[in-house]
């Protein structure tokens, strides 16, 4: 059966591109600008809080990890409260390589250490699959994925055969651990990873991922999930956050903008791939969804 978490981070082609150490001392707070891209963070010694846009402060320590799917404007800071300063190295940040930035106090042992980097996702939808995913995921005691990090961490930073394949690998094993490790929380906001961990819901995710081209309905898809129509709707929405079949709109148009490529099947095809019978249908679905028509879509404009 289809593992849509699998897909979904197949689907947005991740992509290594960057890591370094940040250390802190004494007291400081930094406020990064929105950034779009995703980022991550594992601590490695010492505390600080990160006051992500729009989630709830976190108060981090040794062994954490943080993931920000679509990184937006946030504030890090360490030691006694203190007003925050944008990053750049004649305010609040010096950067003492291309591998170390440094906050706060110059001198004398760091207090904060984590290790961050950040890449892309080369998926052309890659917009409407990062919507799927949690706006932040935060795994405490996260052994594993300090492993994961230290290895992209060499890999960045020594050239040797297979780098970038081996760069692009961890990253998707990175994602996996991360947005699995969320999953099992029972806080883990309302998303795919939540709506992954109700065994019902699952099957209804499952089935609309391995068979995107069917002709769903409602009552289908309750008969695949053993739940009235009605308990579905209620139970899929609270879940995931959104309807069965907007979940199922979102993940076509997903698919639509990774078919409508140069070179690839005609518009016709694509619609009656991803669940349409009509052209007509499919492409004003798709402009709702995505603001442009699948023409203009295919031709990059």
């Amino acid at each position: 059966m289809s593992d849509p978490l699998s897909e979904v981070i197949r689907r947005l082609q991740p992509r290594a591109v960057f890591s370094r150490t940040i250390e802190g001392a004494g007291d400081w707070a930094v406020r990064y600008g929105a950034f779009g891209q995703p980022a991550f963070t594992v601590i490695l010694a010492g505390q600080a809080r990160l006051a992500v846009d729009g989630q709830p402060p976190l108060d981090l320590q040794a062994g954490d990890f943080v993931l920000l799917p679509a990184t937006p404007g946030f504030t890090l800071s360490g030691g006694a409260p203190t007003p925050p300063m944008s990053l750049d190295p004649q305010a609040g940040a010096v950067v003492l390589d291309d591998r170390l930035l440094r906050h706060g106090r110059l001198g004398g042992d760091a207090d904060f250490v984590s290790l961050g980097g950040w890449f892309e996702f080369a998926a052309p939808d890659a917009g409407l699959l990062v919507s799927l995913l949690p706006g932040q995921v935060h795994v405490r005691g996260a052994d594993r994925l300090t492993r994961l990090v230290q290895l992209l961490r060499e890999e960045a930073t020594d050239i040797r055969p297979g780098r970038e394949l081996m760069q692009a690998r961890l990253v998707d094993a990175l994602l996996i651990e991360a947005l699995r490790s969320q999953a099992e929380k029972a806080s883990a906001p309302p998303g795919l990873l939540r709506g992954l961990a109700d065994p019902r819901i699952a099957v209804a995710l499952q089935r609309m991922h391995a068979e995107v081209g069917r002709k769903w309905t409602m009552a289908a898809l309750a008969k695949e999930a053993a739940l009235s129509r009605s308990a579905l709707f209620e139970r899929f929405t609270q879940a995931v956050g959104v309807p069965p079949m907007e979940y199922l709109l979102r993940w076509r148009m997903a698919v639509a903008k990774s078919l409508l490529q140069p070179g690839g099947p005609k518009i016709a095809e694509v619609a009656e791939r991803v669940g349409y019978s009509c052209a007509s249908t499919f492409n004003s679905s798709f402009k709702r969804v995505v603001g442009t028509s699948p023409r203009r879509f295919s031709r990059g404009l």
